[in-house]
């Protein structure tokens, strides 16, 4: 089931992008050749327009087939006008971003969508201004591995709701409760009660023994949890569309932090860059987590990959709409166009390190997820 639903979400965010494309250009007038989901070999095809719509065999991506997007195949070609690049470079620039753009307003339709329908958990410190969440509860939404926590078998989703020791017991409500409840209690059982909504046991409270161990947080004894206080957000149409803006631009921002950074780790030869990416398969694994965690959630997680997929869209690199966008403002600037055979083997090459980045990314997912 969490393959279909990888496949399923891998489809939208693919189609969102391409439409934008495939917008862009027939409304500029300049012609499609083919839309196609997946790629090669062809499962089915049909056409409309002047455009052949295809469905094909490789789920893992998807193309617009804009005419004169190689400038050769219209040197001797009759109907030129309608090519790529026959428009203005404003024209091709706005073609060529449109896919991140469709990305970006993708997240702001399923944040809003959330926030109106089922409602989306949030926590109590990420809720915009002047909204309110409802029935807020202490949750794990990090669990430390080989932790006490890990060993116990809690997981991100849980409700912890009480904590016991002895003749003393407390029922939290905030992370520091717990955090002061464990701190001097090394190598002493504690029982834990949590509730485990993922599992569909929304009331059923399961209590475990963890011995808080000392390494995990400086200078204390720790569990290995993280926790927040997460409750259910939930707002009419209007309002979930001004709450969905808000929370897509904080989204974004912060996004677009976290990948300045592992750009810059990347330059500096972090160790553990790794582990801050996730590929094809880590990717599936995330997108089934986020499934049982409920539909709100799993909508919120989609729009957050949506994000992510426009913003690395933007990097200036060959076979990305950024390296695409670069090569046209250098046109602009010099005059002239850069010379076809460049930009093909410049788009190969870049094409090239993407498929053996996926492919090392891939092989780590593997190691991490299944090994």
């Amino acid at each position: 089931m969490t393959v279909i639903i990888f496949l399923i979400v891998l489809g939208i965010l693919i189609f969102s992008h391409e439409l934008g494309h495939f917008l862009a250009a027939k409304r500029a007038g300049v012609r499609v050749d083919e839309f196609g989901l997946g790629f090669p070999p062809r499962l089915i095809g049909w056409r409309r327009g002047g455009t052949l719509y295809s469905l094909n065999i490789i789920p893992f991506g998807g193309f617009v087939k804009i005419y004169g997007e190689d400038p050769e195949e219209v040197k001797t070609d009759s109907s030129s006008s309608v090519s790529l690049i026959a428009k203005s470079k404003w024209t091709q620039a706005l073609i060529l971003a449109a896919g991140i753009v469709f990305n970006l307003l993708l997240a702001w339709l399923l944040l809003t969508v959330a926030l109106s329908t089922t409602g989306l958990p949030l926590s109590a410190e990420a809720v915009p201004t002047g909204y309110q969440i409802r029935n807020p509860q202490l949750t794990v939404v990090q669990v430390a591995p080989d932790s006490p926590a890990a060993k116990a078998g809690l997981k991100p989703g849980d409700v912890v709701v009480s904590l016991r020791a002895g003749a003393e017991a407390i029922a939290p409500t905030t992370a520091p409760e717990v955090q002061n409840f464990t701190a001097n209690r090394a190598d002493q059982e504690i029982t834990i009660g949590f509730i485990q909504p993922a599992a569909k046991q929304k009331t059923f409270i399961t209590e475990r023994a963890v011995t808080p161990a000392l390494g995990l947080t400086p200078g204390r004894a720790a569990i290995g949890l993280g926790l927040d206080v997460v409750g259910q957000l939930k707002l009419s149409l209007p309002r979930a569309i001004v709450a969905g803006g808000q929370m897509f631009a904080k989204l974004t921002f912060l996004t677009a932090q976290g990948l300045i950074k592992l750009v810059a780790d990347l330059f500096r030869g972090e160790k553990q860059l790794l582990n801050q990416v996730v590929g094809p398969i880590g990717l599936a694994s995330l997108v089934g987590t986020a499934s049982n965690l409920g539909f709100g959630y799993l909508l919120f997680f989609i729009a957050v990959i949506s994000i992510n997929l426009a913003l690395l869209n933007l990097l200036p690199l060959p076979a990305l709409d950024g390296g695409r966008l670069l090569f046209l403002l250098i046109e602009a600037i010099k005059g002239s166009p850069i010379k076809p055979p460049a930009v093909h083997w410049l788009n190969l090459a870049g094409f090239a390190m993407l498929i053996l980045l996926m492919i090392f990314v891939t092989y780590h997912d593997l190691q991490k997820f299944i090994f």
